[in-house]
């Protein structure tokens, strides 16, 4: 283990935790500030390509200097995992901030002992630094705290945060699985695109190009989506043509049907772990 004092440790040294730790390293934070605890010899090894971090096997000793703890470990194995480092976490009192899906405040109180708690929900186009994370706070989590784990998050994507926990389902349904609706989007796009005769790889192309653009003219623009739908569709014209089939196949209640099934499995999954612990 490294002899530098860790600001920011992660307990879990998976994709995620990897893609933040670049992301943090990219935007300037220390290397040395970081700390990763990994069970695994080979992902240790790995997380060393992306700087002279921090690295142990030993989780108690990983959040002893520790102003930031990260879970990010998977949420079958939270509590196996947190309850035995309640002794540590309690002596420093750091920020202790969970990743993993489906584990709530409560939960991590009730394993982790009284400290700032905060629940964080990514998505994972941060592995490629393009995330949306949600995130709430305890009332322990202070300012700094809460500027922190935004400074965390930001390194990867963009951030918001909720005053009231139960929104994090909701948060889940929209960012958390939204992108896998668009994934969809757009994979009947390009099966449209070969129907009517393009090659897949021509499709796949036009496609994704249009979904990148269209998210930058709504980010860049600040103009809401639906004002950008209606300058681009022409009256008596091809996208008007085209979005009249989709009102016509209910396109929005759909998807708002399909949000909701996301938040409520979200909720009956948060339930099905705290059974479990």
């Amino acid at each position: 283990m490294s002899e530098q004092s860790a600001g920011i440790t992660f307990i879990g040294g998976g994709n995620m935790a990897r893609s933040i730790v670049g992301g943090l390293i990219a935007s300037g934070r220390p290397a040395g500030s970081i700390l990763v605890s990994e069970p695994d010899a080979g992902a240790r090894e790995r997380l060393l390509e992306l700087g002279p971090i921090g690295v142990t096997d030993d989780n108690a000793a990983a959040v002893a200097e520790a102003e930031l703890v990260v879970m990010a470990v998977k949420p079958q194995v939270m509590h196996q995992v947190l309850e035995p480092l309640a002794p540590a976490l309690a002596a420093r009192r750091p920020v202790l901030m969970s990743i993993a899906a489906g584990i709530t405040v409560p939960m991590l109180a009730r394993w982790g002992g009284d400290l700032p708690l905060v629940r964080c929900m990514p998505n994972t186009p941060s592995l490629v630094g393009a995330g949306m994370a949600g995130l709430y706070a305890n009332e322990a989590v202070d300012a700094a705290g809460r500027e922190l784990a935004t400074g965390v998050m930001e390194a990867v994507g963009d951030v918001v945060w909720v005053e009231d926990e139960a929104l994090i389902d909701a948060v889940i349904a929209v960012s958390g699985s939204g992108h896998a609706y668009l994934f969809r989007v757009m994979e009947a796009m390009i099966e449209g695109g070969t129907e009517l005769g393009l090659p897949e790889s021509t499709a796949r192309a036009l496609v994704l190009q249009t979904a990148l653009g269209a998210a930058r003219m709504a980010l860049e623009s600040g103009t809401p989506p639906a004002d950008l739908r209606r300058q681009v569709t022409s009256p008596g014209g091809t996208t008007e043509a085209a979005l009249a089939t989709f009102e016509e196949g209910d396109l929005g209640g759909c998807v708002v049907r399909v949000m909701r099934s996301a938040a409520s499995r979200a909720d009956a999954l948060a339930r099905e772990l705290d059974d479990r612990a």
